[in-house]
């Protein structure tokens, strides 16, 4: 099943990367960028780097290297991170061209790319990039995305719909996981982070980025199907799967094969 909840946590704090890998969440991205201050770079690499040597190639397969953008010059030094360590995810900050996406995998073929989009010519872009060989996920960095728009979005997200939209198309378009939904930064404000989960499933994405490990077990409980569901979703395929006719009625509601594969999926996201 594909990550539901991405977690940060700051590469340059080692101390937390195990007890972040231990919070529930489905993925950790060490972050070396906005939450490193420059000169705290090297060691968080070098945090990184450390943790590699030792860790699993299970707990590798959960980890994120959230990247510096491809035009700065701590670039480099990331991907040479990447390769020598052969991690296999990064989330590129600010990627907007297919070219950042190649600049990666140049550097280090093994790593696949969340390419995180912030940025009006990143939404423009958001079809090559998801096309792009190598990526595995867009994620929507809304408050650089709102930044770079001059939009407030502290009450309300309308300007960002356009822009998730896109990036949800985008994804389907390539046979990628729904994108990722950005940050909630209120972190002792359950209302908001479901009120913000819930607009970016009506929009299509399919998981959500945190920024604290409190988010992450609210998160999975939303995004769980319900009793109802599962038992509907159950009826479902017992009254299929004793029918020889296409469509066929229950409970007066018209079962096709759209209504079928919904009720498999429901099951699927129960892991059942």
């Amino acid at each position: 099943m594909d990550p539901r909840t991405y977690l940060f946590v700051p590469a340059d704090r080692p101390e937390r990367f195990a007890k972040a890998l231990a919070s529930g969440a489905d993925a950790v991205v060490l972050d070396l960028e906005d939450a490193v201050a420059s000169e705290r770079k090297p060691a968080a690499r070098d945090a990184i780097a450390t943790w590699a040597s030792a860790a699993t190639e299970a707990e590798k397969d959960r980890i994120v290297v959230r990247t510096n953008a491809a035009h700065t010059t701590e670039f480099g030094e990331d991907m040479r991170l990447l390769r020598d360590a052969r991690l296999p995810l990064a989330m590129l900050a600010k990627a907007e061209t297919p070219g950042h996406i190649g600049a990666v995998r140049s550097a280090s073929p093994v790593t696949r790319v969340l390419a995180l989009i912030e940025s009006a010519r990143g939404v423009a872009n958001a079809e090559a990039l998801a096309a792009s060989q190598g990526v595995r996920r867009l994620v929507f960095g809304t408050l650089d995305f709102a930044l770079d728009l001059d939009l407030d979005i502290a009450e309300q997200a309308d300007g960002l719909a356009y822009a998730a939209s896109r990036l949800v198309l985008a994804s389907r378009n390539a046979d990628l996981p729904g994108p990722v939904a950005g940050v909630t930064p209120q972190i002792d404000d359950e209302a908001r982070l479901l009120a913000d989960l819930a607009w970016a499933r009506r929009l299509g994405m399919g998981a959500k980025l945190c920024i604290h490990p409190r988010q992450v077990a609210a998160i999975h409980l939303a995004l769980a199907p319900s009793a109802q569901a599962l038992d509907w979703a159950r009826r479902v395929l017992a009254a299929a799967a004793g029918s020889a006719t296409g469509a066929l009625q229950l409970d007066g509601r018209m079962i096709d094969r759209p209504v079928i594969l919904n009720a498999q999926r429901t099951l699927q996201r129960a892991g059942q």
